[in-house]
């Protein structure tokens, strides 16, 4: 295992650790109070169930697809924009009634961990997209294909 390799695997495992396992682990524990939290945002009971086990399934699935580089891309992407939606209906951080700059504030509070979302995101966008413009069309045209995170250089030379 080369020094390129670990570094790779330790970038990407710090991307899905919130995920995989904590964040899973933590719905499986207390199921019923992650859907008294999806309650908050949906009326309907089962509906509240149904977002709590699809949350469930992309954490641990897409964190895996990631962590393996099987279709990492496709997996990141879903990441990307699950963590973009538990964003919005989770950290609603313009409905609190205490935004300030300075002092304690709720709303301040929630603010960063919005932004922290979508800098989890855009984390996950790259492994999706590729370093630069040029290779964002790579995703377009084989989503499923993975980015072969692992290879070494001579490995990526193959086709």
């Amino acid at each position: 295992m080369t020094f390129g390799v670990i570094i790779t695997f330790l970038a990407r495992l710090s991307l899905v650790l919130l995920f995989l396992p904590f964040s899973a682990l933590d719905k499986l524990l207390n199921f019923d109070l992650a859907r008294q939290q999806a309650r908050a945002v949906v009326a309907s009971e089962s509906l509240a169930k149904a977002l709590i086990l699809t949350g469930l399934a992309v954490e641990v699935f897409m964190s895996l697809g990631v962590l393996t580089g099987v279709a990492d891309r496709l997996a990141a992407f879903v990441l990307a924009g699950y963590c973009a939606v538990t964003a919005v209906l989770w950290k609603p951080f313009w409905h609190q009634p205490d935004f300030k700059l300075r002092g304690k504030s709720q709303g301040r509070e929630m603010f960063w961990d919005f932004l922290k979302n979508f800098a989890l995101a855009g984390g996950f966008l790259i492994i999706t997209f590729g370093p630069n413009a040029a290779s964002v069309t790579n995703f377009f045209n084989a989503p499923l294909a993975s980015s072969r995170p692992y290879a070494t250089p001579v490995e990526s030379a193959l086709p």
